[in-house]
């Protein structure tokens, strides 16, 4: 059976991102390509078992039921963005994929509001087969043990959370049996889960909102000072105050922060920490709604980096009632499956774009928080650094 089953086996955030890009975007060009930080060898013939899985994927649409489960829990997609979901099909001819001495690649190139929709699939696509090739298998009772103890650990310290474990998954049944496993025993502190299909499937609220592209993507076209304000702009423009939790570090933080004006402030509901120390972070965000003479305990941060419950736990303590506290949990959820199997450290990344097909393509980068995670060219890292005075 193929991997990817429905059209709806993505992130939340695809779909508005991608309709984000439909409207105010609707000529722009991306590329997106495959990055593997861990440097693994993959097996061979690997390459022909993820183009096999990427060719099945033109046979999926959207069903009927699917239609009617995205009006009713995603009212802010309007029906003009329905029914192109309807007719939309996965074109595999938008996908590169090659292998070379063990090393893969994998590179996404065509219309942005539809190449996005390659990102999530892909990434659930290679865990998936390597797990599978590699010979790993779960050790079920461990895995079902495990989450059980982490859902009741969360409820009992009233942690709110999210599931946002597609894209590093040991496999689709593995994040369906934890999807079913957390509904169970986390109660209402399990808001929901980013995978859109897990949410249909088990009528689950779908959770997120834009992901780094979308910051990436400004700061090409609008210049790296400018990206953030813009992609906050332009999402307010787009979605009129839902979705209101906007993703603070596609080019640090501290930059984030100095294009965090009152009016955003006010508008987005949370902020979304994805990478460094969570206690700075959580010191500068109250700092600045204070600044903004905004109360920060109106406000809330959604934290999602490289999270697990004890983790979890420890921020939200250390928030306190200073500033609400939810969370994006995601490998530690859909991939702690025993025999000392080690979850693949994965991404897709933006690297190029273009207004219209006839420009010139132009860099797309990332500067995280932590050292050495930027990702993109090292020139254009570098001239980004020196813009920003970083």
């Amino acid at each position: 059976m193929a991997i990817i089953r429905s059209i709806l086996d993505t992130d939340l955030y695809k779909f508005t991102t991608s309709y984000a890009y439909s409207k105010l975007f609707p000529r722009a060009f991306g590329e997106f390509e495959f990055v593997d930080r861990n440097n693994l060898h993959f097996p061979a013939g690997f390459d022909k078992l993820v183009r096999r899985e990427l060719e099945s994927m033109a046979d999926l649409f959207l069903t009927k039921e699917e239609e009617l489960f995205l009006k009713n829990k995603l009212p802010y997609l309007p029906p003009t963005y329905i029914d192109f979901l309807k007719g939309y099909r996965f074109d595999p001819a938008e996908v590169e994929v090659e292998m070379t001495d063990g090393k893969l690649s994998i590179r996404s190139s065509g219309l942005l509001y539809r190449i996005t929709f390659w990102e999530t699939p892909i990434l659930a696509i290679v865990s998936e087969l390597y797990f599978r090739e590699m010979g790993v298998t779960p050790d079920v009772e461990y895995m079902e043990r495990r989450l059980i103890e982490k859902a009741t650990l969360m409820r009992g310290h009233g942690i709110v959370f999210s599931l946002f474990g597609m894209r590093r998954r040991f496999s689709f049944g593995v994040e369906d049996r934890i999807t079913e496993l957390l509904k169970l025993h986390s109660g209402s502190n399990f808001f929901g889960t980013s995978n859109v299909y897990l949410a249909y499937k088990h009528n689950l609220n779908p959770s997120g909102t834009h992901p780094h592209e979308w910051v990436q993507f400004h700061g090409s076209i609008y210049g790296y000072k400018m990206a953030n304000y813009m992609a906050m702009e332009n999402w307010i423009n787009v979605y009129d105050g839902d979705l209101g939790t906007v993703l603070t570090d596609t080019f640090t933080t501290d930059v984030f922060l100095r294009n965090f004006s009152k009016k955003h402030a006010a508008l987005f509901t949370s902020l979304r920490q994805d990478s460094g120390d969570p206690f700075a972070f959580t010191d500068k965000a109250i700092r600045r709604y204070e600044e903004l003479r905004i109360n920060p305990k109106l406000k809330y941060i959604v934290f999602s980096d490289s999270l697990d419950v004890e983790k979890a736990l420890k921020i939200k303590n250390y928030c306190g009632d200073k500033i609400g506290a939810s969370f994006g949990i995601g490998t530690n959820l859909t991939n702690d499956v025993g025999n000392e199997n080690v979850p693949l450290n994965i991404v897709m990344k933006l690297f190029r774009c273009k207004m219209t097909e006839k420009e010139s393509w132009q860099h797309c980068i990332k500067l995280s928080d932590v050292d050495g995670k930027h990702t993109g060219s090292p020139d254009e890292i570098k001239l980004a650094l020196q813009t920003l005075g970083i």
